[in-house]
């Protein structure tokens, strides 16, 4: 047998919700699944019963880590269905996606910023990192959480090759680049694997870098969402206690479209949109000067004033953003003072003056639902 076969037959040993059926028979059991060393469990319950089912959970993860060859085991509860349900389809916003449920802090951070894109291809990394370093830059304690499962950029953009350590708690010790407290999915699986992950495992993986990461003591910590508006990123949005988003577009108008439905998913659930920023908003020819607006130009600014938005700035198309990037040494931390640099550092003082008029995140510590 192999560890994860091994891992469900130690399941067995625990009572799952109904406190009579092991848990490696229950329906409740969602997915087991084992990367390298490491073990990620999802359990869904009734969100009422969380606390309760709390020993449960315990158990399994212990019986989990009991298995010879695992390093580390990581046990969650979701409710992304009904303990016994099927597996969900896409859900329109209810009653709940509307701001009403009370959200998800995580521990010591003071203010959590989402840095969203309506589609992918936009830059939407790059801008988050850069983000943070200026954020850093004026003397913030800055956290950075990568929350695309499927496609992690932090490791590369930050040129983070190792792999996050456990600490004595069974929490993960985050990965620092640059001044940065940095967690990525990217970190626990090799760079080239695919996660074929189910939504419940990927949200499950998302609260576990959320909650299970010893961040310390933070003035932000922007997370690069994952692109798009499905339910991973809906879920994520209604769940945490977000301070704001920075939604990232570029200049054409197949961009706007997705960016402008990214906006009205955060304002269903309540989250303040802290602003537009149009990347990849101009290039200038590093021969000759001349300025080109290869995907348009104004776009971005256009969508900001007829929504009633920030607009946050505008990033140039450069290959030296993109030379750095691909080299894992941001511009903002090599060239600070340079054009780029500059206007990323110009983008940070407006989210921090936003944030510090919002004042601190804050609500009761919750499951996912």
């Amino acid at each position: 047998m192999g560890i994860k076969d091994d891992v469900i037959a130690r399941l067995a040993s625990v009572p799952g919700p109904d406190g009579a059926t092991p848990l490696a028979r229950s329906p409740a059991l969602s997915d087991v699944v084992v990367t390298g060393d490491k073990v990620y469990v999802s359990i869904a319950v009734d969100p009422a019963r969380a606390d309760a089912m709390e020993p449960m959970r315990q158990a399994a993860e212990a019986a989990a880590r009991s298995v010879p060859g695992v390093a580390a085991a990581l046990v969650t509860l979701t409710s992304d269905r009904p303990a016994g349900a099927g597996s969900p389809g896409p859900r329109a916003p209810g009653p709940k996606a509307q701001g009403a449920q009370t959200r998800l802090p995580v521990e010591g951070v003071r203010h959590i910023v989402a840095v969203a894109s309506g589609k992918g291809g936009v830059g939407k990394s790059t801008t988050a990192i850069n983000l943070a370093l200026g954020l850093k830059a004026s003397g913030w304690r800055v956290g950075v959480l990568d929350a695309d499962v499927f496609g992690p950029s932090l490791p590369r953009l930050l040129a983070i090759a190792g792999r996050p350590e456990l600490m004595p708690d069974k929490r993960m010790a985050p990965i620092e680049a640059f001044g940065l407290k940095t967690m990525s999915i990217g970190f626990l699986v090799d760079e080239d694997a695919a996660v074929v992950w189910r939504g419940p495992m990927v949200m499950a993986a998302i609260r576990q870098m959320l909650r299970d990461v010893a961040w310390g003591e933070l003035d932000v910590l922007v997370v690069d969402m994952p692109p798009g508006t499905g339910d991973a990123q809906l879920t994520l949005a209604q769940s945490v206690a977000l301070a704001g988003a920075v939604v990232v577009s570029t200049p054409q108008d197949l961009a706007l479209i997705d960016a402008r439905r990214g906006i009205s998913m955060f304002e269903k659930v309540g989250v303040p949109i802290l602003g537009i920023v149009e990347n990849m908003s101009y290039f200038v020819c590093p021969a000759c000067g001349t300025r080109s607006d290869v995907f348009g130009h104004g776009g971005a600014r256009h969508d900001a004033e007829r929504l009633g938005v920030r607009f946050l700035g505008e990033i140039p198309l450069a290959m030296a953003i993109r030379e750095t990037s691909d080299a894992g040494t941001p511009i903002v931390a090599t060239d600070p003072d340079g054009p780029h640099g500059l206007a990323y550092a110009a983008l940070a003082a407006k989210v921090r003056a936003s944030l510090e008029g919002l004042g601190p995140t804050g609500g009761p510590r919750i499951i996912f639902d």
